[in-house]
């Protein structure tokens, strides 16, 4: 359980592929126009990312390393065209919506790259939940960001007009809007991310004892401060004051 919370936590949070590893980049500038065509992209690319773990983790020791990555897009493009066919006959507008999109799975860095570096190495249940983690983070962030854009530039929110006409700002509905956005957001998830940093950061020098903290003589243990008034080193000698 404890590693299928963190392989969760790691897609989501610390590895999220969007906001963190920047991967995806086509889909997510492309068709993140509007929340729902956000939300079906992730969510398509995230059971293409479940599944192609799940089967690439399975055959991990019966594919030869020598056609390994030929044969995880055949196993990919398998499972788009299959996915494909689905959204054709139940979801025709999300379909129509996203386009060349969906077949443009196959080639998407983030399930390649998953498979290559933890599917084929690891085993089923964690490839699985890794799988998860990835499609949640990949499918937040595209949501988020289509959200956003949609809000912004045609003043609806999943198709609920929320802001009036008058004071919608078109260019994120376009192009540069994506860049805006993913921009916006990639810099507030590394501006609150930042403390926790600076925080684990401390904690690990002050545990290295005073000798190997940074953190002396400022507003953390102040020993070098208390070392020099009482004429004791930091290293617990009585200096000799003559």
């Amino acid at each position: 359980m404890k590693t299928a919370l963190e392989r969760i936590y790691n897609g989501v949070i610390k590895e999220n592929p969007t906001f963190v590893l920047l991967l995806g980049m086509c889909p997510t500038l492309a068709v993140t126009t509007s929340g729902i065509n956000g939300l079906g992209m992730g969510l398509s690319s995230s059971v293409v990312l479940i599944l192609s773990n799940l089967i690439i983790s399975a055959l991990r020791k019966i594919i030869p390393n020598g056609v390994r990555m030929p044969a995880y897009i055949v196993i990919v493009a398998s499972l788009v065209t299959g996915l494909q066919l689905v959204m054709q006959a139940y979801v025709p507008s999300l379909y129509s919506a996203l386009g060349i999109y969906i077949p443009l799975i196959v080639v998407n860095c983030i399930i390649l790259g998953r498979a290559e570096a933890y599917a084929g190495k690891n085993k089923v249940v964690p490839s699985i939940f890794d799988g998860i983690g990835m499609g949640l983070g990949f499918t937040v962030a595209l949501t988020l960001i289509g959200a956003i854009r949609e809000v912004l530039g045609s003043g609806t929110f999943f198709g609920m007009e929320i802001v009036p006409e008058d004071y919608r700002i078109s260019i994120f509905v376009l192009a540069p809007g994506a860049f805006f956005v993913l921009a916006m957001l990639v810099a507030l998830r590394n501006k609150l991310m930042s403390p926790e940093k600076k925080k684990k950061a401390a904690e690990t020098s002050c545990s290295m004892g005073c000798a190997g903290c940074s953190m002396c003589g400022e507003s953390g243990c102040g020993t070098a401060d208390d070392a020099d008034k009482s004429g004791v080193s930091a290293y617990g000698a009585k200096e000799d004051k003559a």
